[in-house]
């Protein structure tokens, strides 16, 4: 399962577990506690497999990044610019390679979506290709599904070859 569809699967039983929670906390018989207790189990299990969504996303990243052969650091010349949103409502951010080589260059750049407080939302890789010799080129780096509330983006890995 691709990590699209994996986060598509988290958003729909986070969905849930939001409905479970709003239409009471109580069970068929009426008992709240009972109510609370699988409301509350919903959530973890949604939190749960949206962590290992996320986790699946990075690990798509790192094998990425990997496939690049003789790829040197390049976070110094990449920047990001603020994210906002594409038009089918993923979150966006535009990426800026500078290509300090000789010749023509591509990059792999790593961008990890985080909310406020830091935790990772989602994390994807964009290539910049064929940028010339002491130039800049830009690319946009797109989430893999919608992320709600207030989305950064860091930069994580990025690599010239």
């Amino acid at each position: 399962m691709t990590p699209a569809r994996i986060r598509g699967a988290c958003g729909t039983l986070l969905a849930a577990a939001v409905l479970v929670t709003t239409a009471g906390c109580s069970d068929s018989d009426g008992n709240a506690s009972a109510g609370v207790s699988k409301a509350a189990s919903a959530a973890a299990s949604v939190q749960s497999q949206a962590a290992d969504a996320v986790d699946s996303a990075t690990a798509a990243a790192k094998k990425k990044l990997d496939e690049v052969k003789d790829g040197v650091d390049a976070k110094d010349a990449v920047t990001l610019g603020s994210v906002g949103t594409d038009g089918e409502g993923l979150s966006a951010v535009t990426v800026t390679a500078h290509n300090t080589d000789g010749s023509t260059k591509s990059f792999a750049v790593q961008v990890d979506y985080k909310d406020a407080s830091g935790n990772p939302l989602d994390t994807v890789v964009v290539t910049v290709s064929d940028v010339p010799a002491g130039q800049s080129k830009d690319a946009t780096a797109r989430s893999t599904h919608k992320l709600s509330g207030e989305v950064r983006a860091t930069l994580g890995t990025a690599l010239r070859y």
